[in-house]
């Protein structure tokens, strides 16, 4: 039973990075044919895409051979995961000149009000929250320094992203209710539920996190962490993407809307993530919980 767990979460792990890797490349394709849209965004999105691609890319190569027992050395582990931790930082660091777009930008149809709520503030948060924890991980992810140490930077740096997610996320709600007011969520069951699980849900999941992450700096081993927690996570954030696509699905698009649609799943980077289930779950049901 035991081999056959390992087995579903190698594959598991193989998945999500497949996912990533390939979702990524799309995104990166549909973004450098479309780069004449608003250059001063696309530009710079169509380069981040590309480190995330060589990002997810290596995550995958270090998953197969997890999948096929080709065992990876300490140094050989610890410097792809100091690339994928660079390449992602800079990734979101490109976000920075869509930032200062959103609050400077006004059209015909929206308001300088809207950018700034909608793209100005979201962006310019990850831009500068993701890359600094990241910064921070990259320096305590090394064979010189306490593995403990760098576990704990790790749980920060997932409670960074599920803040960022949080707040990006919540933030195309508040640009909708700026728009449309509050009428369009009283009068439909679907709205109410899409916004409740993403304004009270992802802040719920990502609370957790922060407080998973402190609680960890008591740790003086490995032992001393528990995966469940973690696995408990990334199956929740995993399974907010999955309800988004499932409602989508089942409901179609929407005529009401104007930015929720467009945003959480015609134009969302992060819906390779609804795989994390695999792993998250398998975590979260590991016979003893340790590392």
């Amino acid at each position: 039973m035991e081999k056959r767990s390992a087995w579903l979460f190698k594959t598991g792990l193989f998945i999500v990075a497949l996912a990533w890797f390939s979702f990524t490349m799309y995104k990166f394709c549909t973004t450098v044919l479309n780069i004449t849209d608003v250059p001063v965004t696309d530009m710079p999105g169509s380069v981040g895409f590309g480190f995330r691609a060589a990002a997810s890319f290596m995550a995958l190569i270090i998953s197969l051979f997890y999948l096929v027992r080709r065992e990876l050395s300490t140094v050989e582990l610890i410097t792809s995961l100091r690339w994928i931790i660079l390449l992602e930082a800079v990734y979101w660091l490109l976000f920075l000149p869509a930032g200062f777009w959103g609050f400077n930008f006004q059209s015909v149809l929206y308001s300088r009000e809207f950018f700034i709520i909608e793209a100005g503030l979201p962006c310019l948060l990850q831009a500068i929250v993701m890359p600094t924890v990241l910064g921070v991980l990259f320096l305590k992810v090394s064979p010189t320094k306490s593995s403990v140490n760098a576990m704990q930077w790790a749980l920060v740096t997932l409670a960074a992203y599920m803040f960022v997610f949080w707040f990006n996320y919540t933030s195309q709600w508040w640009s909708e209710i700026y728009l449309q007011g509050t009428e369009f969520i009283l009068s439909s069951g679907r709205y109410a539920f899409e916004f409740t699980l993403t304004v009270i849900g992802l802040l719920l999941v990502a609370v957790y996190t922060a407080v998973c992450a402190k609680s960890s700096f008591k740790a003086k081993n490995l032992n001393d962490f528990n995966i469940r927690k973690v696995g408990l996570i990334l199956a929740a954030l995993g399974l907010y993407f999955d309800v988004i696509l499932v409602s989508w699905f089942l409901f179609g698009g929407s005529t009401v809307l104007t930015v929720w649609p467009t945003f959480a799943v015609l134009h969302n980077v992060d819906l390779w993530m609804a795989t994390l289930p695999l792993v998250g779950l398998m975590l979260l049901f590991s016979k003893d919980g340790k590392t």
